[in-house]
C-alpha cells in the first residue's frame, strides 16, 4: 500500500481504529532483545486512537494515550546492565480483557548497529575461522537481530525481521561475521550483554544509506543525483535484462541443468539515494544504541564516485547521529582492503577519502590493507576485522587506554633530497614487517610519482628517489592492491595515504 493511501485512510473516521485496533510493537522490539544501558528506555508502538497504554519494566510503570493516528511512545528510566527482565505493554480492554503484549528475556547492556555492504553482510558460516568458532557460538549474553533487505522511497516505521535471538551456532551462522566477532570481543572484555543489529546489503553505495534530504542539502553532492538519474534512465534495459536472466534460470531448472551464472550488477532500487536508509535504518532510530560499526566503500570506488566519498560518508555519519538524537555516538568503520580491481575503479582514492573522514569527532578506522585477498573482493578473514573494530570501541566507547589504530599520516616535510613523513598513532614505534619498507613513492613539484626507497627514523619515515631531486609530495600504498608493510610496533598496519591534495 502506498504512503499516500495510508495517509488518506488515516484521515477517514474510524480508519486508524480498524487498522491498529490491537496493541502492537515494532519488530525491532521483541523478546530476547537488548536495551541500551544508561539511556532512557524507549518503548513505542500502535493501537486504536485515544487508547490508554501502560508500559512496565524493571518495577517501573509509565502510562500514555495514543495519538489520533494510533501511535504511542513512552520513556522509562535508564538503568545498569543486567537481566533478564520482562517488559509488558497493556492497552484498553478488548472483549472484556486487557490487551497485553509481553516481551520475555530482555537484557540491559549495549546495542551496536552493524551496517554496510557485502563485507559486513558476509556470513559467519563463510568465514575462514567458522569451523573452529561456530560450534562454540552459544552465548546467552550476545543477542542478534538481522534486518531483511528493504529498499523504498519513503521512510518506514518498522523493519522486516524475524526478531531478536540469543547467539547459538544456528543463529550465528547466517549473521554478519564481522559483527559477531566484534560482539564476542566486547562481551568478553566489558562483561555486559551485547546486542548487534545486522542491517546490511551487499553491492550497495553509501548514497543509498544516507537520508535523501541530507544529501540534497549539500549542493556539492549534486553528482550523486545525476548518477542516479542516469541509472534510472537505463531502467527499461535493466528490467529487461533481469527478466531475461530469470527466464534462463527457469528454463535451466525445468531442464534439470545447472543454474546459469551472469555478471554481477546492482539491484536498481538498492542504489537509490536514501532508499536503504528509508527501509533498513530509519526504523531503527527510535531505539537507543551504543554506536555503529560500518564496512562499505567498494561500490563507491568508481572513478567518478570515489572523490566524493568523504563528503557523502561524512554527511551520512552526521545525519545518522542527528536522526538518532542521542549525541555523537561512536562511528567505527573499516577501510576497504586490497583488491586487484580494474582501471574503472580507484580504491586508493577511496581509502584516502575514508582516512579523511576521521576528521569527524568520535570516529575510528580499522585498516585492513594487510588481511585482504587481492584476487577476491570478499576476504574470509573476518576475525581480525572484528577485533580491530573492537579495539576502537574499547578505546573510544569504553575508555580503555589502548592503542587502537595503526600509523596514520599527519604531515610531510621536505628535507632537500628527501621527504620526512610524520604519523599519528605510532604506539611502540614503527616497524617494517618482513624486511625493508615497501609501498612508498615520492614526487616533485610536477606531481609525477616514482617508487622511493624509505627507511624508519624514530617515529618517522624518510623517503627519497634518485629520480626526484627535491621531493615535495609522498604517498604510500597508492594502488588498488598495493604491496606495503608499515606497521606500528603494536602490530597494527599503517593506513595508505598521500600528501598531495
Amino acid at each position: 500500500m502506498q504512503l499516500r493511501t495510508l495517509v488518506l485512510l488515516a484521515l477517514l473516521p474510524g480508519a486508524a481504529a480498524s487498522a491498529y485496533a490491537q496493541v502492537a510493537l515494532p519488530k525491532v522490539l521483541s523478546s530476547h532483545m537488548v536495551v541500551e544501558r544508561d539511556l532512557p528506555v524507549h518503548v513505542w508502538g500502535k493501537a486504536a486512537p485515544g487508547e490508554p497504554i501502560s508500559v512496565s519494566f524493571r518495577g517501573e510503570t509509565r502510562a500514555t494515550t495514543t495519538d489520533p493516528l494510533g501511535k504511542w511512545s513512552v520513556y522509562l528510566k535508564p538503568g545498569a546492565p543486567g537481566g533478564s527482565f520482562e517488559l509488558t505493554v497493556t492497552g484498553a480492554p478488548a472483549d472484556g480483557a486487557p490487551q497485553t503484549v509481553t516481551l520475555d528475556d530482555v537484557l540491559v547492556g549495549d546495542v551496536w548497529v552493524a551496517s554496510g555492504q557485502s563485507n559486513m553482510e558476509f556470513e559467519m558460516r563463510e568465514a575462514a575461522t567458522a569451523d573452529q568458532d561456530l560450534p562454540h557460538a552459544a552465548n546467552d549474553h550476545i543477542r542478534l537481530l538481522k534486518v531483511k533487505h528493504k529498499a523504498i522511497d519513503y521512510p518506514l516505521d518498522d523493519v522486516e525481521t524475524e526478531g531478536w535471538a540469543a547467539s547459538t551456532p544456528e543463529t550465528a551462522k547466517n549473521f554478519s561475521a564481522v559483527a559477531w566477532y566484534f560482539a564476542r570481543e566486547i562481551e568478553q572484555r566489558e562483561h555486559v550483554p551485547v546486542g548487534v543489529i545486522d542491517s546490511t546489503w551487499g553491492g550497495t553505495v553509501a548514497d543509498a544509506w544516507t537520508r535523501e534530504a541530507a544529501l540534497g542539502a549539500d549542493a556539492a553532492l549534486a553528482p550523486v543525483f545525476v548518477s542516479w538519474g542516469k541509472m534510472t534512465e537505463r531502467e527499461t534495459d535493466a528490467l529487461a535484462r533481469e527478466r531475461d536472466e530469470q527466464r534462463q534460470r527457469d528454463e535451466a531448472k525445468t531442464a534439470g541443468k545447472p543454474e546459469p551464472q551472469f555478471p554481477w550488477h546492482p539491484q536498481l532500487d538498492s542504489w537509490g539515494p536514501g532508499m536503504l536508509w528509508n527501509g533498513m535504518i530509519a526504523p531503527l532510530t527510535p531505539l537507543g544504541i551504543r554506536g555503529v560499526i560500518w564496512y562499505q566503500g567498494e561500490s563507491n570506488s568508481a572513478l567518478l564516485r570515489a572523490p566524493l566519498y568523504r563528503r557523502v560518508f561524512s554527511t551520512m555519519i552526521e545525519d545518522w547521529r542527528h536522526e538518532w538524537g542521542i549525541g555523537d555516538f561512536p562511528f567505527l568503520f573499516v577501510q576497504i582492503s586490497n583488491f586487484k580491481s580494474n582501471e574503472t575503479e580507484n580504491w586508493a582514492e577511496l581509502r584516502e577519502q575514508q582516512l579523511k573522514t576521521l576528521a569527524l569527532r568520535n570516529t575510528a578506522m580499522a585498516v585492513t590493507i594487510d588481511i585482504g585477498n587481492p584476487d577476491n573482493v570478499h576476504p574470509t578473514d573476518k576475525l581480525d576485522v572484528g577485533l580491530r573494530l573492537a579495539l576502537a570501541a574499547r578505546a573510544l566507547s569504553y575508555g580503555e587506554d589502548i592503542g587502537y589504530s595503526g600509523p596514520t599520516f599527519r604531515q610531510a616535510t621536505p628535507e632537500g633530497g628527501s621527504i620526512r613523513v610524520w604519523f599519528e598513532h605510532h604506539a611502540k614505534g614503527l616497524a617494517a614487517k618482513g624486511g625493508e619498507l615497501t609501498g612508498f613513492e615520492v614526487a616533485g613539484a610536477d606531481g609525477k610519482f616514482v617508487p622511493a626507497a624509505a627507511k624508519i627514523d624514530g617515529n618517522t619515515v624518510v623517503a627519497s628517489s634518485p629520480d626526484v631531486a627535491e621531493p615535495v609530495y609522498v604517498r604510500y600504498g597508492w594502488a588498488n592492491s598495493p604491496q606495503c608493510n608499515l606497521f606500528s610496533g603494536a602490530g597494527l598496519p599503517a593506513s595508505p595515504f598521500t600528501s598531495a591534495e
